[in-house]
């Protein structure tokens, strides 16, 4: 047997290919956490009304955003229950016996003028692509807005009237002396609160943080 054959040499090239381990690529997107200039090698989604949406944050940074993340936050118990019953058939249409489907989808594009190719839908889509955004504000801020229900656009006006809102609405003494929103009622006063120590700013103006 000659062990220096070239089908060897392949095969010691092949079997090394394998058990080598891979380099490492490094990230090209930066952590979307205001302030830091590591690698966001981890995707976390924006929230409600952004699926499919992501920030790109470090590993400290996405354990943080997590630990505070709650999808539901500011929903009603009938907006959740909704929710989770639509989930059970992926969020799709559906429709009630004896209903006419084709009804239902009468006049959209794709019935008017045939797509075979997918070219129309690409350029609709590629038409209502949004550009990635970068958070406005810290994890803690973000977290304070949407525990009262509110994204990075509102002001400092909208928050107080937001928190008058929401402390009648969850207030024992408005509900007949319910006590079951107090673990909610007080979220909402220390989000409050901390959200007095922050210049909010309107989109297009510079975040404090």
């Amino acid at each position: 047997m000659n062990l220096n054959s070239h089908h060897f040499d392949r095969i010691r090239s092949k079997s090394a290919g394998k058990s080598g381990k891979a380099a490492a690529v490094p990230s090209t997107t930066p952590c979307d956490h205001p302030g830091c200039d590591k690698a966001g090698d981890f995707r976390a989604p924006q929230g409600r009304d952004r699926e499919g949406q992501y920030f790109c944050f470090c590993i400290d940074h996405v354990r943080e955003y997590n630990a505070t993340y709650d999808y539901f936050s500011g929903m009603s118990d009938d907006a959740v229950a909704r929710y989770q019953k639509e989930a059970l058939v992926g969020h799709r249409p559906t429709w009630n016996m004896g209903v006419n489907r084709a009804a239902g989808e009468a006049g959209s594009p794709d019935d008017l003028h045939p797509d075979s190719l997918g070219i129309f839908r690409a350029r609709a889509r590629q038409g209502q692509a949004e550009a990635p955004r970068r958070p406005r504000y810290s994890i803690a801020t973000t977290k304070a807005l949407t525990t009262m229900g509110l994204d990075d656009t509102a002001d400092a006006a909208a928050v107080k009237a937001r928190y008058k809102q929401l402390v009648k609405q969850l207030h024992p003494d408005a509900n007949g002396g319910d006590r079951s929103s107090e673990d909610k009622l007080r979220d909402i006063i220390r989000a409050y609160n901390f959200l007095k120590t922050i210049k909010l700013s309107p989109p297009g103006a510079a975040a404090s943080r």
